[in-house]
């Protein structure tokens, strides 16, 4: 069974980040794949962003890399 598609707003809420932040991701190598829908949609799996979630977890802020 497909399970629902996150679009760009929702995945800001539950990353607690700016629509603007993951458009700059996208445009920057989308650290969180998206999928393309029609010529202007951009939808997110919810378990893409979990993942993303789980890579990006720290238990310090000395693990944290500086850019």
């Amino acid at each position: 069974m497909l399970k629902k598609l996150l679009n760009t707003k929702e995945t800001a809420d539950i990353l607690s980040v700016s629509e603007a932040f993951l458009e700059r991701d996208r445009w920057a190598g989308a650290r969180i794949p998206f999928i393309k829908v029609g010529a202007r949609a951009i939808r997110y799996r919810m378990q893409d962003i979990e993942q993303y979630i789980e890579d990006n977890l720290s238990y310090s802020t000395s693990e944290v890399e500086h850019a």
